[in-house]
């Protein structure tokens, strides 16, 4: 990545969080983009993404298979502080040095993915909830590239879906990373 990692991520944070702020409770069982998932799932999804890209950024391993439920009183507050030190902790430029102990990838490319999932499931999640969503442009720059690098890999492990044809709304360069990720831009679908 081109532009220190921290810096795209404290761009995205804001606006994830901006969108998880503005869940309702009564929304949390609402469908999303992201087959088999709800709002309450993604949400805790997003959670352990940011808890454990926290611990990434340290070169030590983390344990994807534990499906804890972030969701308890005070969650929004919780996101927040969390979004926060997962930027604190890609701030320093030696976390893009080398390659993730539990990854098997370069530590930027680790960096960047945290950088994906903030901003394509803060669009998930905006769009489920009815919420306006508008990634930073500095973000959407960065993770074209990269998207483009993990797609093959991404496809054949099911975290990214086929890509699906990019319509002209919403903005062509969020409209294409959604689509090269899978979604279909325009959702939810017309009936």
């Amino acid at each position: 990545m081109t532009t220190q990692t921290s810096d795209l991520l404290a761009a995205a944070a804001p606006r994830t969080v901006d969108v998880v702020r503005g869940i309702a409770d009564d929304q949390l069982d609402l469908p999303t983009p992201c087959r088999d998932y709800v709002v309450r799932d993604l949400l805790n999804h997003l959670f352990q993404v940011v808890v454990n890209f926290q611990e990434l950024a340290e070169k030590r391993q983390v344990e994807w298979a534990e499906k804890p439920d972030h969701l308890g009183d005070g969650w929004r507050d919780r996101f927040e502080a969390e979004t926060g030190r997962l930027v604190a902790a890609w701030s320093d430029p030696s976390t893009l040095e080398g390659v993730s102990p539990g990854m098997g990838m370069p530590q930027a490319v680790i960096g960047g993915m945290a950088l994906l999932d903030l901003t394509v499931h803060g669009w998930d999640l905006a769009v489920a909830t009815g919420q306006p969503y508008q990634p930073a442009p500095e973000a959407l720059a960065e993770l074209h590239g990269l998207v483009e690098q993990l797609g093959p890999t991404a496809r054949k492990m099911g975290v990214f879906a086929d890509p699906v044809p990019t319509p002209t709304t919403p903005a062509p360069d969020l409209a294409h990373l959604l689509s090269q990720t899978g979604r279909t831009p325009t959702w939810p679908p017309t009936p």
